[in-house]
């Protein structure tokens, strides 16, 4: 019985395909998931435009979620996804360094000649590298900062780029500075709104997943109030 109750729960499990910057507030998902239903769930991260790519070229995930509600609307217009695509939350913007830095004046230190590296993740597959460069247009900064920025693969990298010193300073998720795994002592600053367009995070349930109770019922969990708990603690916004 104990053999056959196992395998049930293994054929429940979940496979996700999430944006780089859930990497942290993922596992205190699957770990609430995992405590009230027995199923485990696995997330692969990645920039959210590439992930959609890899869906859309067979790789098994049940679920996407993505940085930016257009790439799950690209899957669900090319019939990759079972549902339309659903906001779970908005992501924020920061400027983050180990370097402490005066926030009133964060344009003229980023234009100072001391801050030589500035990282944003890659704007055509990442939704915060994105938002980014929306800031340092309506900053008017772009032209002078260009030949300084150091473009990360994902969000996780330019994650990795902040906390190992490698740049000066980079623009990132506020998620990293919530995690609580995060030993590095940074300085940040969350960037006006107003000057990016909103970080529609969406998801869609993905083909793969149609008939898999634990896909769905993980879907549902992340429009939980105790999912919207754990994610108000990363620095996102849920309705």
């Amino acid at each position: 019985m104990l053999v056959a109750l196992s395998l049930i729960a293994m054929a429940q499990d979940v496979k996700i395909a999430a944006a780089a910057n859930l990497q942290s507030v993922i596992k205190p998902l699957a770990a609430e998931f995992k405590k009230q239903t027995g199923i485990t769930v696995t997330a692969i991260h990645g920039a959210s435009g590439k992930l959609t790519a890899q869906s859309m070229n067979g790789a098994p995930y049940d679920i996407f979620l993505s940085a930016d509600v257009a790439f799950t609307q690209t899957l669900y217009n090319k019939g990759y996804s079972i549902n339309k695509p659903m906001v779970y939350a908005l992501g924020s913007l920061i400027l983050c360094s180990q370097r402490p830095f005066d926030t009133k004046r964060w344009k003229k230190w980023l234009t100072d000649k001391s801050t030589q590296k500035i990282a944003i993740a890659n704007p055509s597959t990442a939704p915060y590298g994105k938002a980014a460069i929306q800031v340092l247009k309506a900053d008017a900064l772009l032209t002078t900062l260009k030949p300084r920025l150091v473009y990360g693969e994902s969000i996780a990298q330019v994650n990795t780029y902040i906390t190992t010193g490698v740049v000066s300073v980079g623009f990132t998720t506020e998620a990293l500075i919530r995690d609580p795994q995060l030993k590095t002592k940074l300085y940040w600053l969350k960037m006006d709104n107003n000057n990016y367009s909103p970080i529609k995070q969406a998801m869609v349930l993905l083909k793969a997943g149609k008939n898999k109770a634990g896909a769905q019922k993980f879907y549902e969990f992340l429009l939980s109030p105790a999912a919207k708990r754990i994610f108000k603690q990363y620095g996102y916004q849920v309705k």
